[in-house]
């Protein structure tokens, strides 16, 4: 969850209790998880808006999906799937071997 474990749990909840006190903190508590329950209701209609706008070719459509790192994994891994689909295997890709004592080319302008 975050990226927190139980020992930064526990402190941070002694913390709350030193600071807030033991009978306000049911309240905040209360107060917190609404605020999460809103976030969440508003990333939902969010998300279905932005699915109805683009129209049924995005009906799955997630927010998670317009991360730049997903969308790029995604883009990699359909262009190797459609690479072994064309080779028929990734063993089977070419390969060019030169005659002996010739240099393979070279590009001077390449960085």
């Amino acid at each position: 969850m975050f990226g927190i474990g139980f020992a930064e749990l526990v402190v941070i909840a002694f913390v709350a209790v030193v600071v807030f006190g033991p009978d306000r903190l049911p309240g905040l508590a209360r107060q917190a998880a609404q605020l999460v329950k809103q976030v969440r209701r508003f990333a939902d209609s969010a998300r279905d808006e932005l699915r109805s706008e683009l129209g049924p070719e995005y009906a799955d459509l997630e927010l998670q999906d317009l991360d730049p790192r997903r969308i790029v994994r995604k883009h990699i891994a359909e262009a190797m799937a459609d690479d072994d689909e064309e080779t028929g295997s990734p063993a089977a890709r070419v390969t060019m071997t030169l005659p002996p004592g010739e240099q393979p080319p070279f590009d001077d302008e390449a960085t």
